[in-house]
């Protein structure tokens, strides 16, 4: 099907959008129906295709080209959004509530003005929003959000130098556990495995097919296995380098590092391992077609 990318942030992720007939080039404004109403964004790649079964429901329109009355309005709105943020937590904190405010943003047309909160418990907001629809005079939305959401929506870098992969790609939450930690090996100290939002690593999911077939094909460590210096104990098996530490039944001889390949599995450890199948890491080519 084919879309347009669009970003409303300087520094935020694109959305797909249904380009709706229209032909926007990379670095124009547009105006697109999204779910907190109309609203103008950037152009960040003119339409293209992209597979169709990736997408669970029918994409939001371009409404139409960004004239100049609708890219002041945007620029008036992304202005004066500093102010309302401002003033939102002024009165959060008169009204003494428990909620962390992350961010702002009015609607193009500016009928809604939405806040989104983090909070640990339910927070009875009914007066706070009274206070403020007196004070902005449109309609107020208060939206409370995951701390996930809110490194989405602020963005940041990860301990590995990169930009969130929130902000930047993913367009939906993975569900991570800390199975998948132990199973690829990690240290289970929380500042090492934990994102900034204090959740664990998303792309702890990236891989974990990999390293669960990786482990369910290779020995692991307490296995009894056949080198060609004998039989011995693994004591470490790194499954993406492909080696077994293997420290020999002889006991004059010192432990050492072999390739999964040369050694044979006998016994012992946690399971014993499946053997490997070629097609799960080439992909299969079709056979040639026969003339005739």
């Amino acid at each position: 099907m084919k879309v347009v990318s669009v970003k409303f942030k300087e520094s935020g992720r694109a959305y797909y959008f249904d380009p709706n007939g229209f032909a926007p080039k990379e670095g124009e404004y547009v105006v697109v129906e999204t779910a907190r109403g109309n609203e103008c964004g950037e152009v960040v790649r003119a339409a293209h295709e992209v597979p169709e079964a990736g997408f669970a429901r029918e994409l939001k329109p371009v409404l139409r080209i960004a004239d100049g009355v609708d890219i002041r309005r945007m620029k008036q709105n992304r202005a004066d959004v500093q102010a309302a943020f401002a003033t939102c937590e002024e009165r959060i904190a008169a009204h003494g509530l428990a909620m962390k405010l992350v961010d702002a943003e009015y609607t193009l047309d500016r009928s809604k003005l939405v806040f989104y909160f983090t909070a640990d418990n339910r927070v009875d907001f009914r007066e706070l929003v009274k206070d403020l629809a007196a004070r902005f005079h449109t309609r107020i939305e208060l939206r409370q959000i995951g701390v996930r959401d809110e490194s989405k929506m602020i963005g940041g870098l990860g301990i590995c130098g990169q930009p969130f992969c929130c902000s930047r790609f993913l367009r939906n939450f993975q569900p991570v556990s800390i199975k998948m930690a132990k199973e690829q090996g990690l240290s289970l100290n929380p500042a090492k495995i934990s994102g900034s939002c204090g959740r664990l690593m998303c792309c702890l999911a990236y891989e974990q097919k990999n390293y669960e077939y990786l482990n369910s094909v290779t020995p692991q460590p307490g296995s009894i296995v056949r080198t060609p210096d004998g039989e011995g104990t693994v004591l470490e098996a790194n499954v993406i380098a492909g080696t077994l530490k293997v420290r020999p039944m002889v006991e004059s001889l010192p432990p050492r590092t072999w390739p999964v390949r040369d050694c044979v599995y006998l016994r012992g450890g946690r399971r014993a391992p499946k053997k490997p199948e070629p097609q799960d890491f080439v992909p299969e080519t079709p056979a040639p077609q026969q003339d005739g």
